[in-house]
């Protein structure tokens, strides 16, 4: 439901776009690291295919228990990518780099460009007074984890220019999109 609503799937779609309005290939291996529930890339995957453009999703997340069945997922680290290098088309991840320190965004991007051949897409949060003041104007909306997890995450996210810190020389693009959404598309070999 957030992700409908808020702006994750939208955000992944757009950054997917841009991805495959690059690359020749119809056909992408993805790898959805900390993919939760798995709704983005189940959403992605139907709407590309329309388009004749075949997403093969992979969910990576440290506990496979809470995943649906009949969605291909592994569990891992996404300190340590149980993948061999240039395994994937793409690694995304969303709503994850908040909950990390900087030497661990910094570990997690170099293992997400070691397994991808073409991009890293980013889906987080921008850390700013309006959307921590989005988030207390909706809690009455809220259950009773979010009402405590929706404050404490904008507050550990990073603005656009910690992430560039971040994410040092590589070629990056930033994308902002409403609701305080920040895409990033890390290009590998770019």
């Amino acid at each position: 439901m957030f992700n409908r609503w808020f702006g994750g799937t939208r955000v992944m779609r757009k950054l997917m776009e841009r991805v495959i309005d690059r690359t020749p290939r119809r056909e992408l291996r993805w790898l959805d690291v900390a993919g939760a529930s798995g709704d983005i890339a189940t959403a992605l995957e139907r709407r590309f295919a329309r388009d004749g453009v075949k997403l093969k999703p992979l969910v990576l997340d440290r506990a496979l228990e809470h995943l649906p069945d009949g969605l291909a997922a592994v569990q891992g680290d996404a300190l340590r990518l149980p993948f061999h290098d240039d395994s994937f088309d793409v690694v995304s991840t969303s709503l994850l780099i908040h909950d990390f320190e900087p030497p661990e965004v910094r570990s997690f991007l170099a293992e997400a460009l070691r397994v991808t051949r073409t991009a890293v897409l980013i889906n987080e949060l921008r850390r700013s007074w309006t959307h921590l003041g989005l988030v207390y104007a909706g809690m009455p909306l809220f259950s009773k984890i979010t009402r405590h997890d929706a404050p404490a995450s904008v507050k550990k996210s990073y603005t656009i220019a910690e992430l560039r810190e971040m994410i040092g020389s590589e070629p990056a693009e930033f994308h902002k999109f409403y609701l305080c959404r920040v895409g990033i598309i890390i290009w590998k070999n770019a």
